[in-house]
C-alpha cells in the first residue's frame, strides 16, 4: 500500500489528539512543507480559513466541510447552575455555542488510522 503525505496528516492529526492541540502555526507550516507555499502565505490561508467559517457561524450559516464535518451555532437555554464554592443557587443565562459534527468518512478515517498504529479508544 502506497504511503503519501495525506496519511502523514491523518496521522499528525491522530497523534494531536492524545499529545496536545495541532495548533494554528502547525497547520501553515504543514502548507508550507506539503503544498509548497511559502510561510506567509501558508499563514495568511489558515487565518483566512478560520475567519471564514468564524464570520458564517456569526451570521447564523451552518459550515460544511465535505468529508470533513459541520460546524453549526445553537443556543444553550438558560438553566440553574450552583456555585461549587457556596452550593448558591446561580442562573446560567442562555449563550451560543459551536458544535462540531465529524463526517462519516472522517470518523473512519481515524478509526483506520488508530487501528493501524495500534492505537484504539475501545469505550465506544
Amino acid at each position: 500500500m502506497a504511503h503519501d503525505q495525506s496519511d502523514d496528516a491523518l496521522l499528525l492529526a491522530v497523534d494531536s489528539l492524545e499529545t496536545s492541540a495541532l495548533t494554528k502555526a502547525q497547520l501553515a507550516e504543514l502548507l508550507f512543507e506539503q503544498i509548497g507555499l511559502n510561510k506567509r502565505e501558508a499563514k495568511d490561508m489558515v487565518d483566512a480559513f478560520y475567519a471564514l467559517i468564524v464570520e458564517h457561524l456569526i451570521a447564523g450559516d451552518d459550515v460544511k466541510l465535505s468529508g470533513f464535518g459541520n460546524f453549526q451555532m445553537r443556543v444553550k437555554a438558560p438553566r440553574p447552575g450552583r456555585n461549587p464554592r457556596t452550593g448558591e443557587l446561580i442562573p446560567i443565562a442562555a449563550r451560543r455555542v459551536v458544535t462540531f459534527h465529524a463526517s462519516q468518512k472522517l470518523k473512519d478515517q481515524l478509526q483506520a488510522a488508530a487501528e493501524v498504529t495500534g492505537r484504539r479508544d475501545d469505550t465506544t
